[in-house]
């Protein structure tokens, strides 16, 4: 039985990325839509996908982009919240307007690579899975990360993994892929970066049948636009002890 795949897409300040991140997951050959959720950007980048937009209503199927690419236009859809709210608030956002069986979520920077779409989606195409978390710790090529980063990743893992009681290696990951009815069942709070926290507890919850499979990462420094800071740890480990513990 083919499934068909819905990635979302929250996007807040990615103009100098964004088409790209566009054209590599059009590059994946599957049957799919794509949701771009712009979260109030202030750098160009909402602009950007409303010219793209334009394009569509005009029936245009392709935009030409400034590297002399073209950026395939079917099965796009652009959404924008009204003023900037956060991650969380973004991908509830493009959950809701989700119509395929099976839903990913795709970072607008560089750090995750498209092409290891076929690895996330065989444990639930093959029927072993409902959700699948790609990790950034089993082995994948990868960019050198951030030591302080690697560490609070780690520490954040271990902490939700012993109250989740499942073993995670990469809670934070950004590949998340879900079968359509897990996230029906699920009521989401976190408008920023809590998402990832609170959606591995409540997912725990579920009993749900879950698989981690090894990726590729690419991770960037602030001076690239990196944008998660110290302050997101430390909500992150709030969030942790709340969904685990009193929500």
């Amino acid at each position: 039985m083919s499934m068909k795949l819905s990635v979302v897409v929250p996007v807040y300040n990615e103009r100098a990325f964004i088409a790209e991140v566009l054209l590599r997951v059009q590059a994946v050959q599957l049957d799919k839509e794509i949701l771009v959720v712009d979260d109030g950007s202030t750098d160009g980048t909402r602009a950007l996908l409303q010219e793209f937009e334009r394009a569509q209503s005009a029936g245009q199927r392709e935009v030409s982009l400034q590297n002399g690419q073209y950026l395939p236009l079917e099965g796009i859809r652009f959404l924008f919240q009204d003023r900037n709210r956060g991650k969380g608030a973004a991908l509830r956002r493009g959950f809701e307007g989700a119509t395929g069986d099976v839903i990913l979520v795709q970072d607008a920077d560089l750090e995750y690579d498209p092409q290891d779409y076929a690895k996330l989606l065989a444990p639930i195409f093959d029927g072993r899975a409902d959700v699948v978390y790609g990790s950034r710790f089993l082995g994948g090529p990868q960019r050198v990360h951030y030591f302080w980063h690697y560490a609070g990743n780690r520490f954040l893992t271990l902490l939700s993994d012993m109250l989740t009681n499942l073993k995670l290696t990469d809670m934070e990951t950004c590949y998340k892929v879900f079968r359509s009815e897990v996230l029906r069942g699920i009521k989401f709070k976190s408008d920023r970066f809590g998402f990832e926290p609170e959606c591995t507890a409540k997912i725990a919850k579920g009993n749900w049948r879950i698989y981690e499979v090894p990726i590729s990462y690419s991770g960037r420094t602030y001076k690239d636009g990196k944008k998660i800071t110290w302050k997101d740890g430390f909500s992150a480990l709030w969030c942790i002890l709340r969904y685990n513990l009193f929500d």
